[in-house]
């Protein structure tokens, strides 16, 4: 851990796609241990900063530093030099990331899904993920269907398996890009679980989500983005019960109504 407490400094990111602006001058500041969740209306560019955080996608300009090193570049001489697509893949280990449609291999087993990512990327011996990997799925709840294929589960249990494959991987800190917006309703409740769980236990997080209770219950830290931007952030005292920007309370009559 860098000194400053700070695993995650994004910095004036900007992004777009043709004339359209995605993302202008996003600033975000992340500690160890904290959830912070970011919750706006559709198009609001949440999704994309989120896989700007860890160089999915390229910002146009700005930085994001991870664990006090730029995510993407190596600092020489205080300049910043673009990495090897092989080395950012490498930076990118210190994150992990769920996302809306699970991403499984489904020629795999829940058990190989969950240790692929550690010992094809990290190396680290089989037998050690293994035994890692097994407890991790204790942890959600699906050490019975370790054996299974994603084929065979629910929703909601194959959610559940990608956040166990995140797990897996070690990371400082993970990011949830709509964890349940693909999940039929009666499944939602089990996924919030895990995640909540994972919080309790001091998970570092960052989640774009329109789940506003799960927010209101588990959040340090609540980031309302609208207009390629960030419109307001603070306790969730603040921003969900008594929000001081006009378009913040907007969008929260739209969505509690």
């Amino acid at each position: 851990m860098n000194d400053s407490g700070l695993v995650l400094d994004a910095r004036k990111i900007t992004k777009a796609y043709g004339d359209h602006v995605v993302l202008n001058e996003v600033s975000l500041q992340v500690s160890t241990g904290e959830v912070v969740c970011i919750i706006g209306p559709s198009g609001a560019g949440k999704s994309t900063f989120l896989r700007t955080l860890n160089h999915l996608e390229k910002p146009d300009s700005g930085e994001v530093w991870v664990d006090g090193e730029p995510m993407g570049f190596r600092l020489r001489d205080g300049k910043l030099y673009e990495l090897s697509e092989r080395k950012v893949s490498a930076q990118r280990a210190k994150t992990a990331m769920v996302f809306q449609h699970f991403n499984l291999f489904p020629h795999l087993t829940v058990l190989d899904n969950v240790m692929e990512g550690p010992v094809r990327v990290q190396r680290r011996p089989a037998a050690t993920v293994r035994a890692e990997a097994l407890e991790v799925l204790a942890r959600v709840g699906l050490s019975e269907k370790a054996r299974a294929y994603p084929g065979q589960l629910s929703g909601g249990q194959r959610q559940r398996v990608a956040i166990a494959r995140a797990v897996a991987m070690k990371p400082l800190f993970l990011l949830f890009d709509e964890p349940t917006s693909a999940l039929d309703p009666e499944l939602v409740g089990e996924v919030l679980t895990v995640m909540s769980d994972l919080a309790a236990q001091g998970m570092t997080m960052l989640v774009v989500t329109h789940e506003i209770q799960f927010a209101r219950e588990v959040a340090d830290r609540v980031v309302f983005m609208a207009d390629a931007g960030i419109v307001e952030q603070g306790p969730v005292e603040q921003v969900l019960v008594a929000p001081q920007e006009a378009r913040t309370r907007q969008f929260l009559k739209r969505v509690l109504e």
